[in-house]
């Protein structure tokens, strides 16, 4: 284990029955780094994340923690502070009060709770006296954070941080993370929310079917995703022809464009492909994202068709491109 890593797996399997859920998954959190574990729902995340946190076992594989292996009830936990499971709070006392509750039964760490300074963080030390009944949904979700912020951990396992929260509650929680990060705290996550972790993220770990794909900084994993966001006066026309050009991967609709993944083509390629079919071309506009990578990196969904050569085509809407902009949030469904 390097003298930086505060995470390191190492060759983790995990079975249950005859599903292969993790299979032979190794990689490394170093210190004071925010690094963010994505896939596709049923890619092995959570299950990876229960095993880091010593809820269920391995069946092949090592995990060490600050430079202890973890098994159940391993003493090192007591510095992680974590949120996979849904939050759960009582709901006729006050968030505070649920968090005193928390602390008390638990005890993860000896020493202060530091409850005040975990809710500021959370944004929540204004409605803390609050009963959790009276809390929306995102609310509930900032004091799961909360409570994984007590007793000041040096270690944050976080499942899926941003579920439920709107946009500015977003905005609040990244900006929160990186606050953390700046400050020495080690943060791994898991998230569908993919234009929110390329903002949040130094390093990316990218899996499919339990297995590493990819990982290393988001510059690294997105320089060879290469796109372009097609505006024309007519945009089915549009579609249909860049179905027939060759060296593209796939197209698909992003009102009120549409996406195209190149492979061997260029951009040029498609503007010469449109103008030759009478098409009147807008806007173009190159794309390096952490969503294209992800999308070109995982197994392709089932509705698309194959183009010249059988690279698929996407042939219905794109429900997970994040808007062309760069302002939207890629979601992956």
């Amino acid at each position: 284990m390097s003298a930086d890593a505060v995470v390191e797996v190492s060759g983790l399997r995990k079975r249950f029955g005859a599903v292969v859920a993790v299979d032979s998954l190794s990689f490394s959190v170093e210190r004071g780094t925010v690094v963010g574990l994505l896939g596709a729902n049923g890619a092995g995340k959570t299950t990876t994340l229960r095993m880091l946190l010593g809820l269920i076992r391995p069946n092949a594989g090592t995990i060490v923690v600050l430079g202890e292996p973890i098994v159940f009830g391993a003493k090192v936990l007591a510095r992680v502070g974590s949120f996979v499971e849904g939050p759960g709070f009582i709901p006729h006392v006050s968030g505070r009060h649920n968090l005193e509750l928390y602390w008390r039964a638990g005890g993860r760490r000896a020493g202060p709770a530091h409850i005040d300074e975990a809710l500021a963080t959370a944004g929540l030390d204004s409605v803390a006296g609050r009963a959790v009944k009276t809390y929306s949904h995102g609310m509930k979700q900032r004091l799961a954070f909360a409570q994984a912020l007590l007793g000041k951990p040096e270690l944050l396992v976080l499942d899926e941080p941003a579920n439920g929260l709107d946009p500015k509650q977003i905005v609040f929680m990244r900006e929160a993370l990186t606050g953390l990060a700046r400050k020495g705290t080690t943060i791994l996550l898991s998230s569908h929310l993919l234009w929110e972790v390329e903002q949040t993220c130094d390093k990316v770990v990218v899996v499919d079917q339990g297995r590493l794909v990819k990982s290393g900084t988001v510059a690294e994993v997105t320089k060879s995703a290469s796109s372009a966001y097609i505006e024309a006066d007519d945009i089915d026309r549009a579609f249909e022809a860049l179905r027939h050009v060759m060296g593209i991967i796939s197209v698909s609709h992003a009102p009120p464009g549409i996406v195209v993944k190149l492979g061997t083509a260029r951009r040029c390629d498609i503007v010469q492909a449109l103008v030759a079919h009478g098409i009147s071309v807008e806007t173009v506009m190159a794309r390096h994202s952490l969503e294209s990578a992800f999308l070109e990196m995982v197994a392709p969904p089932e509705d698309e068709v194959a183009g010249p050569g059988g690279e698929p085509f996407t042939s219905g809407a794109d429900h997970s491109a994040a808007d062309h902009s760069g302002n939207g949030n890629g979601v992956l469904l």
